[in-house]
């Protein structure tokens, strides 16, 4: 699924109105990251860091990219979700959460320099999906993660 005419992202098309602090466009403040899948399954974005995101020594703040990394690969996870339809059961869009992400911090990021993500889902069902992200700087992986997602259900 490469982008729309349009141009819109992966959150700007199927959850606009969340307030998610890293993905969310409806919260003022957040990031307001934008994820575009490709037809091969690679979900990229760009993502540049705000001069607060500075951890102090001129580079990244870790929190902030866990943040990303977490958000990205929900939008990975959302896309495949989408592709897999409604819930047969109930008719509503299958929702996940994340479960766990194990993120490895491999070499630190500048600031002042826009940021690639990458995201794959690796394993997908109606229950989980675990998805590979990474954050890159200057052709090299600066932060990389795995993300567990469980699939949410109301009771």
């Amino acid at each position: 699924m490469a982008p729309d005419d349009a141009g819109l992202s992966i959150q700007e098309r199927f959850y606009p109105h969340i307030t998610c602090f890293g993905c969310g466009h409806a919260n003022p403040k957040g990031l307001h990251l934008r994820s575009y899948s490709h037809d091969d399954g690679l979900v990229v974005a760009q993502f540049t860091p705000w001069p607060e995101h500075d951890n102090g020594f001129g580079f990244l703040n870790g929190g902030i990219v866990a943040t990303v990394l977490d958000c990205h690969s929900g939008a990975a996870v959302f896309a495949a979700a989408h592709l897999r339809g409604p819930d047969p059961a109930t008719g509503a869009h299958r929702l996940y959460v994340t479960a766990g992400l194990d993120v490895r911090y491999l070499r630190p990021t500048p600031m002042g320099h826009a940021l690639h993500l990458q995201a794959r889902v690796l394993e997908e069902d109606d229950d989980r999906m675990v998805v590979d992200v990474a954050l890159w700087w200057d052709g090299k992986p600066r932060a990389t993660a795995v993300a567990d997602w469980a699939r949410w259900r109301p009771r």
